[in-house]
C-alpha cells in the first residue's frame, strides 16, 4: 500500500488547524493515521510580545519525518511545501530570477515578396 504524508483538518469553521500525519493513501482525510508528525496552524498570529511580524505556526518532528521519507512515504503538495520550509525536501517550484530581460528590438518584420 502507498503511504502518504498529508494534512488532516481539525478546528472550527473558518478556523482551521491541521495535523501533519502519515496515513494510507486510500484512507479518508480524518481517519486514524499511522503516525502524527506535527501540527500546522495556517492563521497568522502575532508573537508573544505583541510586536513584530505575524507568523504561521509549524511544529514538526523532523526525525520521524526523515524516517517516513526514507521508507518511501510520498508527501502531498501541501505537505511537500511544509517539509521544504523545514529543510527536509527541496522546493518543488523554484522562483524565477528577478534579473531583467533584455528589451525586444523594435525592428519591423519584413515581408518577402514571392
Amino acid at each position: 500500500m502507498v503511504v502518504r504524508i498529508r494534512l488532516a483538518r481539525f478546528g472550527r469553521k473558518r478556523e482551521p488547524f491541521y495535523n501533519i500525519v502519515v496515513a494510507q493513501a486510500r484512507s479518508a482525510r480524518n481517519s486514524l493515521p499511522l503516525e502524527v508528525l506535527g501540527t500546522y496552524d495556517p492563521i497568522p498570529k502575532l508573537p508573544a510580545d505583541g510586536e513584530g511580524q505575524k507568523f504561521k505556526d509549524i511544529r514538526l518532528d523532523t526525525l520521524r519525518a526523515k524516517y517516513w521519507l526514507g521508507v518511501g512515504a510520498q508527501p502531498s503538495k501541501t505537505a511537500w511545501r511544509l517539509l521544504s520550509m523545514a529543510g527536509l525536501l527541496e522546493p518543488q517550484y523554484t522562483p524565477q530570477s528577478k534579473t531583467p530581460t533584455p528589451p525586444r528590438s523594435n525592428k519591423p518584420i519584413l515581408k518577402s515578396d514571392s
